[in-house]
């Protein structure tokens, strides 16, 4: 299904993050398109749900150094600690956070409860408000409507607010548009005009790209044609789509279907890095910014070293 059909033309979209876009999406090379996407100070959402998780984006911003950014997910986890853990982040916008399977992302609740590397603000939602922020985002309105907030205290501490509907007088929470500087997502496949097919646990990727002012995608290879080999088949035409990176094994720990398997025994291993700062930075230096790219993770990762410094807990 193209999601183009799904919330009409793109330049319909009346808002200051969704303006007209009269090119196509250009392949390039993930360094490049960090370089020149990724600002200092930006909102920027990295989606995918236990599957595509953009990982190998994630660490570019993290080689770059990027900072002040405000992070967007639904369900931040060991991508968005490491982020949190490399000072990259001084905002997270999320609806869960963890490490799933395990427990708690131990960088992000040091950022939190003791401001190390640096103080991060938390704005929380339920799943439900931020499904609902983006798709107000990709639709172009100015908020999203649902019941997800009421008989509990949440309205009190995040960023929602209440309207009496004009048809039958019911009060109803109401959410405010997301449409983040930037969307990041890791794809399945692209052709050489940029086009991008997923398949699989899709989450909110859809939405995200249509609600965003720019769009980044890594896929495990550009083809001639794409071919949708499995459920829940989208393609995101070109105009969606400002930049793609070809990334074989970018969504590692998560997975790809059809190209990768999930690293369960990378998640609990990771749980022992993150709990210890000096480890974490030693395992950050090692894999992420000592390297020049996501090339030297990956080799740890296939002679099995990549979380060799669990063991020196």
């Amino acid at each position: 299904m193209c999601i183009a059909n799904l919330y009409g033309s793109r330049t319909n979209v009346r808002s200051p993050h969704n303006e007209a876009r009269l090119r196509l999406a250009e392949i390039t090379t993930l360094s490049g398109a960090i370089a020149d996407l990724v600002s200092d100070g930006a909102t920027v959402a990295m989606e995918g749900f236990t599957h595509l998780i953009p990982v190998a984006a994630g660490h570019e911003v993290i080689r770059q150094h990027k900072t002040d950014l405000t992070l967007v997910r639904m369900t931040p986890d060991v991508i968005y600690d490491q982020i949190i853990g490399a000072g990259c982040a001084s905002k997270l916008v999320f609806s869960w956070g963890g490490n799933p399977g395990v427990g708690s992302l131990h960088r992000l609740r040091d950022a939190i409860e003791n401001g190390h590397p640096r103080a991060l603000e938390i704005e929380e939602h339920t799943h439900a408000g931020m499904a609902a922020r983006y798709s107000a985002g990709a639709a172009g309105l100015p908020f999203g409507i649902l019941h997800g907030y009421e008989g509990t205290d949440l309205r009190e501490h995040t960023n929602v607010a209440t309207v009496t509907s004009p048809f039958d007088g019911r009060e109803v929470t109401v959410v405010p548009a997301m449409n983040p500087d930037l969307a990041v997502i890791h794809a399945q496949q692209a052709d050489r005009k940029g086009n991008v097919g997923l398949w699989g646990i899709t989450g909110v990727q859809r939405e995200i790209a249509l609600a965003s002012a720019k769009v980044l995608v890594t896929v495990e290879e550009v083809v001639d044609t794409i071919e949708l080999r499995g459920p829940n088949g989208a393609i995101l035409p070109s105009w969606t789509v400002d930049a793609v990176a070809e990334v074989p094994h970018g969504s590692h720990p998560s997975y790809s279907m059809g190209y990768t398997e999930r690293d369960n025994a990378f998640y609990t291993e990771w749980d022992a890095i993150s709990r210890d700062r000096d480890l974490f930075e030693t395992w950050v230096e090692e894999y992420v910014t000592g390297p020049d790219d996501f090339t030297t993770y990956l080799a740890a990762v296939e002679d099995g070293t990549i979380t060799s410094l669990a063991g020196h807990v």
